[in-house]
């Protein structure tokens, strides 16, 4: 049974740009442990995407927790009609 909620597809996005920019990371690191040239500025631009990938897991967390609250709040009112 497959239970995709809103912002599912936004955390896994942002995990996989988030591993881009944390692979990237480790190789604009490399060169400068070994002592090689350093590499262009594209690579530590490319290396910028890990907090990209993490703000856009987030907004996808922040969208599953407020579907989960709209939700909540029209199960409280079916269960609990108005006594007016």
């Amino acid at each position: 049974m497959s239970t995709n909620q809103a912002g599912d597809r936004l955390v896994r996005i942002g995990g996989v740009i988030f591993a881009v920019g944390a692979l990237a990371t480790l190789i604009t690191v490399i060169p400068l442990l070994v002592g090689a040239d350093a590499l262009p500025t594209a690579a530590y631009l490319v290396s910028m995407l890990m907090g990209v990938g993490f703000f856009v897991a987030g907004c996808g967390l922040m969208r599953s927790v407020a579907a989960q609250r709209r939700e909540d709040r029209a199960a409280q009112r079916v269960a609990v009609p108005d006594s007016a």
